[in-house]
């Protein structure tokens, strides 16, 4: 697999690991993340992935705000927002302000994969 870099934002660390094991056993290794969306944020700034997968609900600044926060930096910025069940407004809302994709959680590790490699090609 080439370097693609990319970051996992969850508040949840254990959906993150989950997310991050199911990209390393594909062979996607260069991975960062963060916990929430004002680290998204920074994290952003600092790392340029070359895609994001980000939860919409987390503390401090939730995904949406941070996916509009991340597409005023860098309109070419790839994002695909996670999402429960039942937030289907907050996903129209997602892909309104430029998110390429969403997954639904709880979600199966070859969903996350197509949808990477959907993205990533």
């Amino acid at each position: 697999m080439d370097d693609k870099k990319i970051m996992i934002v969850d508040d949840a660390a254990f959906m993150r690991m989950m997310i991050k094991n199911s990209l390393t056993g594909q062979g996607y290794t260069n991975l960062v993340e963060a916990a929430d969306g004002q680290e998204a944020l920074n994290t952003y700034n600092a790392e340029k992935p070359d895609l994001v997968i980000m939860d919409i609900t987390m503390p401090n600044m939730d995904g949406l705000q941070a996916l509009q926060a991340i597409k005023a930096a860098d309109p070419n910025a790839k994002i695909v927002m996670c999402s429960a069940m039942g937030q289907e407004s907050m996903v129209v809302d997602a892909i309104r302000y430029g998110a390429l994709d969403f997954i639904v959680k709880p979600f199966k590790p070859d969903r996350i994969l197509q949808t990477v490699e959907k993205i990533l090609g």
